[in-house]
């Protein structure tokens, strides 16, 4: 099969079954959403969803966050992945969020990371969820379905998403990327994907492979 094909295959299945996919992080503003990113860094957003209501509570603007310590934040935070260097990053990106950016969480994705704690793949998660700009965050998840599906063979995480913009529909990136990454949460997990219960394998290139090595096996 064609990669177009494959590509034609993955928005239709999508657009037709999850045409609304969004973050699983909880947030209410622009800024919220920016902190839960920036801690959800190599953590769940399970685990961020449980530490940010009382976060958020404590720190519910920029200004607030600016004006405490890492020390301070650390104990509400002490629970993600990387609490110290997660701590100071929050309160460095809240006075430059107050003193470069007038306390407007930008849309550009080079300005956004001149933030402490936001590499690319946060950078692209604001713009596309905030602004619905086509910008495609390549976490984890997202990288293993696309590469699983054949939808790239990006072999870094650059790589797969100038991939993936430049084949998806661009109104379709910025949910495309939630479409990845709850499948891959979900039904395509690192290990043992669950491919009994996929609606996809008639297309995925990782399931042809396991088929084809298992009909090798038997002859």
């Amino acid at each position: 099969m064609l990669k177009k094909e494959r590509y034609q295959h993955f928005v239709e299945h999508f657009s037709t079954n999850q045409p609304h996919a969004e973050t699983e992080l909880h947030y209410n503003n622009p800024y919220q959403l920016l902190v839960a990113v920036i801690l959800s860094a190599q953590c769940t957003d399970k685990r961020i969803n449980q530490v940010t209501p009382a976060l958020f509570q404590r720190f519910p603007n920029a200004k607030a966050l600016a004006e405490t310590t890492p020390d301070i934040v650390f104990d509400y935070i002490r629970s993600v992945s990387y609490p110290n260097n997660k701590a100071k990053h929050l309160v460095g990106m809240a006075n430059m969020l107050l003193n470069d950016f007038n306390d407007e969480v930008p849309s550009d994705i080079k300005e956004l990371q001149k933030m402490p704690g936001v590499g690319r793949k946060t950078a692209n998660v604001i713009a596309s969820v905030v602004y619905n700009e086509p910008a495609m965050a390549v976490d984890t998840h997202v990288f293993r379905v696309a590469n699983r599906l054949g939808l790239t063979k990006g072999k870094t995480p650059l790589a797969v998403e100038k991939d993936l913009v430049k084949h998806l529909p661009e109104h379709t990136i910025a949910v495309a990327h939630h479409w990845l990454i709850l499948h891959g949460r979900y039904i395509c997990v690192a290990r043992s994907p669950k491919c009994d219960i996929c609606e996809l394998t008639y297309f995925c290139q990782y399931f042809e492979k396991q088929q084809k090595a298992k009909n090798m096996s038997k002859t």
